[in-house]
């Protein structure tokens, strides 16, 4: 403001210092205009949170990190209605559990890397997080046989240097657009509500395995979103093929 009135001043006395206002009234609109300030924030790496569909497809998306009490319950439900999902399983799930892993791959669902450990990522250097993704894929594709191309952060944590990573190893991350809460222990009912009531085209939806009330709850969402015109694929099934980007909200578009 007192910059303001010292150049009205000025301007008044010296009509040719009007090539210096005008330089700082460029200067405020190029720094405050909504398109660069738009253009900055796109420039964030972001993991894929949805896809723009045309027809009314999504995901069902299992995290795999701890226990493995229903994981053949989830193979049964989805059996039934000859759904294929994306199970996203933590290195060491693999190794307590291969036998899963296997029965997972074998019914035809997508197992993809959940990390090695479930660690913070944004704690690890790009060293540490090629060297986890490698370790976990390495144990998917032992039981496999076929090498994860998607990732999902432990925690849903992630940062520009992550993804980044992620990218390098020509690995896509994968986030969620609809979360049923699951782990929180949440009634059928609620897990039911919270998922039918915010798909859209082209929805990334979370699960947990071990989750005490996704068993319950899943054959009902399914028939629903069956009900409601929805095919669902595993995530790579889903993704967009040919250029691509991801716009602020975690949009993946065509290019």
């Amino acid at each position: 403001m007192i910059l303001w009135r010292t150049i009205q001043k000025k301007l008044r006395s010296a009509p040719g210092l009007l090539v210096i206002a005008a330089g700082v009234i460029l200067f405020f609109a190029l720094v405050y205009c909504p398109r660069v300030v738009g253009a900055s924030a796109a420039e964030r790496k972001l993991p894929v949170y949805c896809v723009q569909r045309d027809g009314k497809y999504c995901s069902l998306t299992f995290d795999a990190a701890w226990g493995n009490e229903d994981t053949q319950q989830l193979i049964d439900i989805l059996d039934e209605f000859q759904i294929k999902a994306t199970f996203f399983v933590v290195g060491d799930w693999v190794d307590k559990y291969p036998e899963s892993v296997k029965a997972l791959s074998d019914a035809g669902h997508e197992v993809m890397s959940h990390s090695s450990h479930h660690d913070h990522f944004n704690g690890l250097s790009t060293d540490q997080i090629i060297s986890d993704l490698r370790e976990s894929c390495d144990k998917i594709e032992s039981v496999t046989g076929i090498r994860p191309t998607l990732f999902r952060c432990p925690y849903g944590e992630y940062d520009d240097h992550v993804i980044a990573a992620v990218s390098s190893i020509g690995m896509t991350a994968i986030q969620w657009d609809v979360d049923s809460l699951d782990w929180k222990d949440y009634d059928a009912g609620t897990i039911y509500s919270r998922v039918t009531s915010r798909v859209q085209p082209g929805s990334i939806i979370l699960f947990h395995n071990a989750a005490l009330h996704t068993p319950e709850a899943l054959g009902d969402i399914i028939r629903r979103l069956l009900q409601d015109g929805y095919t669902m694929v595993p995530v790579s099934q889903l993704l967009l093929t040919g250029e691509t980007t991801i716009d602020h909200t975690g949009r993946q578009l065509p290019a």
